[in-house]
C-alpha cells in the first residue's frame, strides 16, 4: 500500500493549520492528534491534478430528495461533501432539527460543511483529541454529511457504513482527514457516510423544566440530529449505490456513546441494522435533575434570570459558546420523551435486541487519555503510585488491594504500567464489559454481540503509548498513511489496518465480522467471554483480564 494522493479538501485542511506545523511538530503533539486527525508528511507532486478533478464541471451528479449535487472523483471513488441533511439550526435553536429547504440547479458538493460550535474538550477527551484545527467555518448551520461511494444508481445495494465522530459530546467534527472514506470503499465495495451534528449546549442542554414545550427536545438535540441524518440515508442512499436496509452505525470514543444511545431510542432503531462502538459506551446518562442543574449553571453564566429562558435563543454564538463551559458534562438526558431510559442500564435495551452489535476497546486507553497531558505519569515510582491513583479511586475500590493484584498478576509491570492498566480497566474497558454482559443476557434468539480489543502497540515514541485511545481509528478506516505519526509506517501497521477494516466491512455486510483471514471469532456469551485480540497475530481469548474484571465488578460503577 502506498501513500494516497490528497484531494483539494485535504490540501485546504493542511494549509489552514497543519502544513505549517508538520516540520516542527513534536512527538507529543502528534500523539494529541491520534483520535481526530494527524499531521501530514508531504503534499503529492501531482496534487494539482487532483485539485482540478475536485473542481471539475464534469464531476458526478446525484439527485437527492432536496436537490441535485455535483461531487468529484478521488482514486476512482465518487465523493460528495457538505451535503445538507438538515436546515440551519440557528433560527430553531434548542428545537428539533428539520430537513433542509430544497434547492434548484446543481449544488457543488466538494467542500466539507461547517463544523458545529465547539468548546474545549474535558481532559479525558482532549488528551486524545486535541488536534490541529481542520479549518473551515464554525456555525449553527452545521447539519451536513459526506458520502464516498464506488458507484451511483447501479442497484448494487452496497453496505452503508455511517460513522459518528468522537470528541465527547462537546467538540470535533467529521472534517478530519483520518475519516476519509476512500480506502474503505476501495477495500470493501461499501458506501461510507460521515456527518456533523450539534454539540455541547447547542446539542445537549436540557431546558425543558425551565422553559415551555418548545424546549422539550433540547436535552437530546445532538441525538435527534443523528436520527435525521439516518433518515436522510434511508431516503437517499440508493442513489449513491447503497442499501438502506444494510446500514451500520459505528463510532469511536464519544461517537461510540452516541451509537449506544441510539440503540435505546425508539425513533432511531428502525433506521439501522448493525451497530459498533469503539472505546465509547453509554452505561449511564444524565437525569432530568442533573441536566436542569447544568442548564441553570449555563443560564447563570449568561447572566440570564431563570424566568427569562426564551432569551437564551437569541444570545450571540460566542456568548453561548463561552457560557457552555459553565458545565463540564454534556451528554444524552433521560427526558422521558426522546430518551426513555439509560441506554445500557440496568440492562441492554430490548428494542435493539435484534441488531448485531460489535464492541471494542483498546488495551491501553489511558496512556493517551490521561498520560499524554501528564508526562510525569510515565515515570512513577511505587511510592508515588497510590497518590496518583487517588483521584480515580471512586471506581477502583481499595487501592492497596488493587495494586497488589496487578503486581501479583503482572510482576514485570512498572508503577506506571500499573497506573495505566488500572485507569483503563476501571473506566473504558469496564464500561464496555458491562454493555457486553448486558447484551449476553438478552433472551434467546437475540442478535449476537462480538467483543474485541486492540492489543497491537504502536511503535511510535519507542512504544510508549502502546494500544492507546484512538489508535484504532486509522486502522478501522485503513488510513495508516494519513496517520503515520500515530501508527508508524512499519508493515505491521498496514497489516493491522487490513485486519480491522476488513472486520468492520464484513460486519457491515452481514452482521458478522468473521472473514477468512481472521481466526474464528464467536459471539460473546457469559460462559466463554470470547474476545478477539487484534494483534500482529490476532487470536481469540476467553475472558481476557478475568481477575481484573471480577475485582472491578465488586466496586459500584461510576461514570468518569
Amino acid at each position: 500500500m502506498g501513500w494516497r494522493i490528497l484531494t483539494r479538501e485535504h490540501v485546504f485542511e493542511i494549509s489552514m493549520d497543519i502544513e505549517t506545523r508538520t516540520a516542527k511538530m513534536s512527538r507529543r503533539s502528534a500523539i494529541k492528534g491520534l483520535a481526530m486527525g494527524a499531521a501530514f508528511p508531504f503534499l503529492s507532486s501531482v496534487v494539482e491534478n487532483r485539485i482540478a478533478a475536485a473542481t471539475s464541471k464534469d464531476g458526478p451528479i446525484v439527485t437527492t430528495n432536496a436537490g441535485r449535487l455535483r461531487g468529484f472523483i478521488d482514486n476512482d471513488i465518487q465523493v460528495f461533501k457538505g451535503i445538507p441533511y438538515g436546515a440551519d439550526t440557528e433560527p430553531r435553536r434548542f428545537m428539533a432539527p428539520i430537513p433542509p429547504e430544497p434547492w434548484t440547479g446543481i449544488r457543488q458538493a466538494s467542500q466539507f460543511g461547517p463544523r458545529a460550535p465547539q468548546i474545549r474538550p474535558p481532559a479525558r477527551v482532549s488528551a486524545a483529541g486535541s488536534v490541529a484545527d481542520p479549518g473551515g467555518p464554525v456555525s449553527e448551520d452545521c447539519l451536513y454529511l459526506n458520502v464516498w461511494t464506488p458507484g451511483l444508481r447501479d442497484h448494487a445495494k452496497r453496505p452503508v457504513m455511517v460513522y459518528i465522530h468522537g470528541g465527547g459530546y462537546v467538540a470535533h467534527a467529521a472534517n478530519f482527514p483520518i475519516y476519509d472514506g476512500v480506502n474503505l470503499c476501495r477495500r470493501g465495495n461499501v458506501v461510507v457516510v460521515t456527518l456533523n451534528h450539534r454539540l455541547n449546549a447547542f446539542g445537549y442542554l436540557y431546558l425543558a423544566e425551565l422553559g415551555g414545550p418548545e424546549f422539550a427536545d433540547s436535552g437530546n438535540l445532538g441525538q435527534l440530529d443523528l436520527i435525521l441524518a439516518l433518515r436522510w440515508v434511508c431516503d437517499n442512499i440508493a442513489e449513491f449505490g447503497g442499501d438502506p436496509n444494510r446500514v451500520l452505525i459505528f463510532g469511536e470514543s464519544g461517537g461510540g456513546g452516541k451509537v449506544a444511545t441510539l440503540m435505546a431510542m425508539p425513533s432511531a432503531v428502525p433506521l439501522f441494522q448493525r451497530a459498533a462502538t469503539s472505546s465509547g459506551e453509554a452505561v449511564t446518562a444524565l437525569s432530568t435533575d442533573q441536566a436542569t442543574w447544568q442548564a441553570e449553571a449555563v443560564m447563570n453564566a449568561l447572566g440570564l434570570p431563570l424566568d427569562q429562558i426564551d432569551r437564551i435563543r437569541t444570545v450571540s454564538l460566542d456568548n453561548l459558546i463561552s457560557a457552555s463551559r459553565a458545565s463540564d458534562s454534556y451528554g444524552p438526558v433521560v427526558d422521558g420523551h426522546t430518551l426513555l431510559r439509560i441506554p445500557f442500564g440496568p440492562d441492554a435495551p430490548q428494542i435493539s435486541a435484534h441488531i448485531p452489535f460489535m464492541v471494542g476497546t483498546n488495551h491501553d486507553e489511558s496512556r493517551a487519555l490521561i498520560g499524554e497531558s501528564n508526562q510525569a505519569l510515565f515515570s512513577l515510582t511505587w511510592e508515588s503510585l497510590k497518590k496518583n491513583l487517588a483521584p480515580y479511586s471512586e471506581r477502583m475500590g481499595n487501592l492497596d488491594r488493587m495494586i497488589y493484584m496487578y503486581r501479583r498478576l503482572h510482576p514485570d509491570y512498572s508503577a506506571s504500567d500499573v497506573f495505566f492498566a488500572a485507569t483503563t480497566d476501571s473506566d473504558d474497558w469496564r464500561a464496555a464489559v458491562i454493555e457486553i454482559e448486558h447484551r449476553a443476557t438478552l433472551p434467546p434468539g437475540s442478535a449476537p454481540t462480538y467483543s474485541y480489543e486492540l492489543r497491537w502497540a504502536s511503535p511510535v515514541d519507542h512504544g510508549k503509548y502502546k494500544a492507546c485511545h484512538g489508535l484504532d481509528l486509522a486502522l478501522m478506516f485503513d488510513n495508516v498513511a494519513l496517520s503515520h505519526r500515530m501508527t508508524g509506517t512499519d508493515p505491521e501497521a498496514f497489516q493491522l489496518a487490513r485486519q480491522m477494516s476488513d472486520a468492520y466491512i464484513a460486519f457491515a455486510r452481514s452482521g458478522n465480522p468473521n472473514y477468512p483471514e481472521l481466526p474464528y471469532w464467536p459471539p460473546y456469551d457469559l460462559a466463554h467471554r470470547a474476545t478477539l485480540a487484534f494483534d500482529v497475530v490476532s487470536r481469540v481469548i476467553e475472558d481476557p483480564r478475568g481477575e481484573e474484571r471480577r475485582f472491578f465488578a465488586s466496586v459500584p460503577y461510576s461514570a468518569p
